[in-house]
């Protein structure tokens, strides 16, 4: 069995997408092992016990090294962040190389790093006038947004957009093509 851990603050849209997936039985051999997140009432935490699968709170206090040490425990073959809302520590991202993975909602590297989140990042798309955004699924090392990219998928811009309505595309892109990298990373595993 191929294990996944996700790392998740907000709503768990893209985590919504998984678990849908994994019901209609397309993620074969893959098993969603915790949902672990520093808010401890987040959609994505209610989404895992919805789900039946092990939902986490680490709390503040010392919290690098607690989920250090949950990570180490669980082991997971993959670690997917979700609207993860943390940075993660250099011990952390040494410890897992090439096993964690982001998606962000543009098209690396414009418009990433510290300042670029949620719905700042589309409205900065819109305000720079460009005519495409999308998605980028990138390994986590120790920068923000700075891991090498596994897969970018563009969207068009139109010329009434707005910043909810561009971010509803790039979701769209998101929930489509995060469960199928992590179908390739499990394939590739098996393969080994």
């Amino acid at each position: 069995m191929y294990k996944i851990v996700v790392l998740a603050s907000t709503n768990g849209t893209d985590l919504q997408a998984i678990i849908d997936e994994m019901k209609a039985g397309k993620m074969s051999g893959i098993s969603l092992e915790a949902v672990i997140s520093n808010k401890e009432n987040c959609g994505a935490m209610q989404k895992a016990k919805d789900f039946g699968t092990q939902a986490i709170h680490i709390p503040q206090d010392d919290y690098e090294q607690n989920l250090l040490n949950k990570l180490q425990e669980i082991n997971p073959d993959l670690i997917v962040m979700i609207g993860y809302m943390k940075i993660l520590s250099p011990e952390i991202t040494k410890a897992f190389h090439k096993k964690i993975i982001n998606v962000h909602p543009a098209l690396i590297p414009k418009y990433s790093g510290k300042n670029f989140y949620g719905k700042s990042v589309h409205e900065a798309v819109l305000e720079a006038k460009e005519t495409e955004s999308g998605m980028t699924i990138h390994y986590v090392d120790e920068g923000v947004d700075t891991g090498e990219i596994i897969l970018q998928k563009t969207c068009t811009i139109d010329d009434d957009e707005t910043p909810e309505s561009l971010k509803e595309k790039v979701q769209a892109l998101e929930k489509k093509y995060y469960p199928q990298v992590i179908r390739e990373f499990a394939a590739a595993h098996i393969d080994l």
